[in-house]
């Protein structure tokens, strides 16, 4: 059946304004809740790991359980978002999602905890890699930009509220940590319901065999390798046999699984893709925006409290600068790039802008005034809002329908990546440069060093002597300086390559459109249409 001979039943493929809003609504509870599982923990975990007894070790897994579950499926959900419905895919990954929130609420041992947080980061990873690929869907690429705002808000309110949330739960007795985990759930069924109300989209309908093979070693590979930049320097060192096993075992693996992927019938990531230079350059960006931003800002709220000596809750609303730059950049630059369909301007001056910000904020100490704080985080958050959404925007205006959940998930993943590696490897630098300048510090004061198994741990300042917090204050302020300096030449990286990308026209049709029309253009030469396993558009309500 031909786009033209669709029933009257079927759902449009252009969607009105109105119609685009109710259908994002249900997208962004969604992303809401992803954002806030990933923020509002941050402020708790301490007393989460007290409270069950658990060791250094499980902190650290209890936080990268997630993160690394959640990297390690996007691909995967974007290549099923190729296959299956989009619309039951975002509500399987919600339905993990509060399944996982439950399991991790009621957890009385910190192994059920860690097993929830690997739930709750595979229904994230879906929900990542969905929610921009539906907007690519409903909404055509030259008009996406004046929805970017409202992205941009729900990143924003979920980011600041999230410690903000938590801190209060955690600090208010008759509620307490569990229901860190507990408040997501109500967002995540309102998603559920909203998206079942509001988003109609066909269902594409293949006759082929997804390449689990492949998907396995993707996941097996890409975990060992996470797992590795995570754990080295502090569980194990970076010179020693867990690196070799773990690090040399995942490179096999990713290996095995180029050699799958090309000869898959219907690879998770085809490599093919990256025959298109927009994608290619994209992802390559996305990688280093990851490095970048994630890697040095994620150390923020610990030098707000060490180095400042701010309370949790300060810590939460002193990056308010940073995120009210990337809302104000990224609503305003997808307005104009929807008016006037140029994009590749900003996605220059993004990175330009972003490199400018972390060079600024490798200037700054213990002494640093917050004013001037605010004006250099306020920079990065500019560059970063008019970067980070609008790389998606390129990869999809150039690429067909039929591949525009592996091309968002691809670029996704590299982005998540590049933000893992980048935190761990920088959290193991910080750990060092504090140490250092922490025993220079007592060397000049002559003071002994405090006793204790050469780990560097971070200090309760409430029970330091005036001294010793003066040196701690200093340590941790130089050494997250020297973490925005390390930064600086990956935001360069990333401008490298948006430099090098070709500005092509943004498409006025949706991804819908674009299908509907590839689907009938490819009919004719294969014969029978979907019996010959090629795509056939469905309806769906």
């Amino acid at each position: 059946m031909t786009a033209a001979q669709a029933p009257a039943d079927a759902p449009p493929t252009s969607m009105t304004h109105r119609q685009i809003l109710q259908a994002m609504s249900g997208l962004m509870a969604g992303m809401f809740v992803a954002i806030l599982a990933g923020t509002v923990v941050s402020n708790a975990l301490p007393t989460i790991i007290a409270d069950l007894g658990a060791s250094q070790s499980s902190y650290t897994w209890v936080v990268t359980s997630e993160l690394l579950a959640m990297t390690a499926t996007v691909p995967l959900w974007g290549k099923l978002s190729d296959l299956f419905n989009k619309k039951l895919l975002l509500q399987l990954s919600l339905g993990l999602f509060v399944v996982g929130s439950l399991l991790a609420g009621f957890s009385h041992g910190v192994e059920l905890l860690i097993f929830s947080r690997v739930v709750q980061g595979v229904g994230a990873g879906g929900l990542t890699a969905l929610a921009q690929v539906v907007m690519a869907s409903v909404i055509p690429p030259r008009r996406l930009g004046k929805y970017a705002g409202i992205f941009g808000a729900v990143f924003a309110v979920g980011t600041v509220a999230g410690p903000l949330v938590g801190g209060v739960l955690v600090d208010t007795s008759w509620l307490g940590w569990r229901w860190c985990f507990f408040i997501g759930v109500p967002f995540a069924l309102l998603a559920i319901a909203l998206l079942q109300r509001t988003l109609r989209l066909p269902t594409v309908r293949r006759e082929v065999r997804i390449d689990w093979l492949g998907a396995f070693l993707i996941v097996a590979g890409v975990c060992a390798l996470l797992i590795w930049v995570s754990l080295a320097g502090n569980e194990f060192d970076w010179a020693s046999w867990q690196t070799a096993a773990l690090a040399g075992g995942g490179v096999v693996l990713l290996v095995g699984a180029v050699f799958v992927e090309s000869r898959a019938a219907e690879p998770v990531i085809p490599l093919g893709i990256f025959r298109n230079r927009t994608v290619t350059l994209t992802t390559v960006a996305s990688l280093f925006v990851g490095v970048a931003m994630f890697g040095g800002t994620v150390f923020l709220s610990q030098y707000f409290q060490i180095s400042l000596g701010k309370t949790p809750t300060a810590a939460g609303l002193m990056s308010l600068p940073m995120i009210l730059g990337l809302l104000v950049s990224s609503t305003v630059a997808g307005q104009v790039i929807s008016r006037t369909g140029k994009w590749k301007r900003y996605l220059v001056a993004g990175a330009i802008t972003m490199a400018v910000g972390l060079a600024l904020l490798s200037t700054i100490d213990a002494g640093t005034d917050f004013a001037v704080l605010s004006l250099f985080m306020a920079i990065l958050g500019v560059g970063v809002g008019m970067l980070m959404q609008n790389l998606v925007l390129a990869a999809q205006n150039d690429v067909p329908a039929a591949e525009l959940g592996t091309a968002t998930s691809v670029l996704s993943f590299f982005r998540s990546m590049g933000g893992t590696i980048g935190t761990s490897v920088l959290g193991a630098i910080l750990a060092n440069r504090v140490a250092d300048e922490m025993a220079r510090g007592l060397r000049e004061a002559g003071m002994a060093a405090p006793a204790g198994d050469g780990e560097t741990r971070v200090p309760d300042m409430s029970t330091l002597p005036a001294p010793m917090r003066a040196l701690v204050e200093h340590a941790y302020g130089v050494a997250t300086a020297d973490l925005f300096l390390i930064a600086t030449p990956f935001a360069l990286l990333a401008l490298v390559a948006v430099v090098f990308l070709k500005e092509k026209p943004l498409k006025t049709t949706s991804g819908m459109e674009r299908l509907a029309e590839e689907s009938a253009a490819a009919r004719p030469a294969d014969g029978e249409g979907p019996a010959a396993g090629k795509d056939a558009v469905a309806p769906v309500a």
